[in-house]
């Protein structure tokens, strides 16, 4: 048996190439949009990929299954052991093969039985791997997102990203029925889950990049508790709130996702082509340091500074009924091509080219000049206390443990919707926990007409690590 596995850092995504060396055949599970790199690794190891699976309808990423079993030719196979609101709507076109709890299939001397593991998710599958040439009993699971190393996937999804009312704490009692038929399988049994530690599905995953059953059951506080509503309680308290983009990928999955167009190298724009796409109510993303940014921007462009989190901050802003450009610096930073391959990830595929510095120089000789981005620190906003609008981006978990006096909570993927709710008469001062969201929110309220906008770079963690006063 051959194993691979293929991670996502910014998405803190897993998916896996398993293939029979005897037959040549091979299995993606839970791909993603680069579907290219599975067909080359497969290649690379004497196989083809001749089967396609996912473990449920993602949430993070715009899944790659249907894609890749097109241009593989491979077989689909699709939970089909979701309620009537969780089914693959494109699975009768796609000729995808559903499958149910205890439904096997083969890929050459390998045996996959699906376990229906519902609680993330009402269809979610867990996949048992058997090698047949070595034993009869299975050596691993694909375990998705029901069971991470050392977590286990949120059960509120459903009901905080894809709205759908009153269905958390049923979940969260399936979740916790699975785990305990989930218990009844070998100790040995290798656990290969869907996400590692940073990921949004979960609130404590682990770095490590795999388990077994047994040391789960020993660390895994999921495994701990034994008693039905106390788990309910622990597994719902403390679960951050999901990008604002779970909800469109949810969407984008269960309908079917569009097919890439073949990507080659994005076009560069000329510097004039600025100012009409900003004219034309296109979002132009700025994605160089914070700090270059705040030294001098075009009016208008948002700054999402390149980063492991680029990925999660730019589905939380950016709309995707819109297009899109990028403006880069030339200084060996990410390529626009691969800013565009993070984007199209999670489905934000209307990027139109980009913009190199040239762009920033040809406006600041012209007019209107850039514009700059003023930050105070800890004392001087204590000082301006009650003469300005203090705007807390972090989520309202983050605001309830404790924030600035006085300040308005508004989180960063609501700010667009609740603009209304600042005033326009008094500098907005924006800050988060350590001052990357804020810097992003500040670009949002200045690209959407407000004048006087501030960071508070040091953000909470400065305020109360000096010792100031904390709601």
């Amino acid at each position: 048996m051959f194993l691979k596995r293929f991670y996502d850092e910014k998405l803190a995504q897993a998916s896996y190439l398993v293939g029979c060396p005897q037959t040549g055949e091979a299995l993606v599970v839970d791909p993603n949009r680069a579907v290219a790199r599975y067909v080359e690794a497969a290649r690379g190891q004497g196989l083809r990929v001749t089967h396609v699976t996912e473990t449920h309808i993602h949430a993070d990423f715009v899944s790659g299954a249907l894609e890749l079993a097109r241009r593989a030719g491979a077989r689909l196979y699709l939970s089909g052991a979701g309620d009537a609101d969780w089914q693959y709507r494109y699975a009768g076109e796609a000729g995808a093969d559903l499958l149910y709890d205890g439904s096997c299939f083969s890929v050459g001397g390998l045996e996959l039985e699906a376990m229906h593991t519902p609680g993330h998710t009402p269809e979610n599958l867990t996949f048992l791997v058997t090698d047949t040439a070595a034993t009869r009993d299975p050596m691993g699971a694909f375990t998705g997102d029901f069971l991470f190393v050392g977590d286990v996937g949120r059960p509120d999804l459903l009901e905080k990203a894809a709205q759908a009312q009153g269905t958390m704490t049923a979940c969260a009692r399936h979740l916790f029925a699975s785990l305990q038929r989930f218990r009844g399988l070998p100790d040995y049994l290798q656990i290969w889950p869907g996400h590692g530690a940073g990921s949004a599905c979960g609130k404590s995953l682990g770095a490590v990049p795999q388990s077994t059953l047994g040391y789960e059951k020993l660390v895994n506080w999921a495994f701990a508790i034994e008693d039905e509503e106390e788990f309910v309680r622990a597994v719902l308290d403390g679960q951050p709130d999901p990008p604002k983009y779970f909800a469109m990928m949810k969407t984008i999955n269960r309908e079917g996702p569009p097919a890439l167009e073949s990507a080659g190298p994005m076009r560069r724009l000329p510097a004039d082509r600025l100012a009409p796409a900003l004219a034309e109510a296109a979002v132009v993303i700025d994605v160089r340091p914070a700090l270059d940014f705040a030294g001098g921007a075009v009016s208008g462009t948002i700054n999402i500074p390149w980063s492991k989190s680029f990925t999660t901050y730019a589905g939380t802003v950016l709309p995707y009924d819109r297009d899109l450009y990028l403006i880069t610096s030339d200084d060996g930073g990410p390529s626009p091509e691969e800013i565009g391959r993070e984007l199209s990830g999670i489905g934000l595929d209307r990027v139109g080219g980009y913009f190199g510095v040239d762009a920033l120089e040809r406006n600041a000789k012209g007019a209107p000049p850039l514009e700059t981005m003023a930050s105070l620190d800890a004392a001087e906003l204590e000082r301006r206390s009650g003469t300005v609008s203090l705007i807390d981006v972090r989520s309202a978990g983050e605001f309830t443990g404790g924030h600035l006096p006085g300040a308005l909570n508004i989180p960063l993927g609501s700010l667009s919707e609740r603009l209304r709710e600042i005033p326009h008469d008094r500098p907005a001062v924006v800050h988060c926990q350590s001052g990357s969201r804020a810097t992003i929110a500040a670009s949002v309220l200045k690209a959407s007409g407000f004048s006087d906008v501030r960071v508070f770079r040091g953000g909470f963690a400065e305020w109360k690590g000096s010792g100031r006063a904390v709601e």
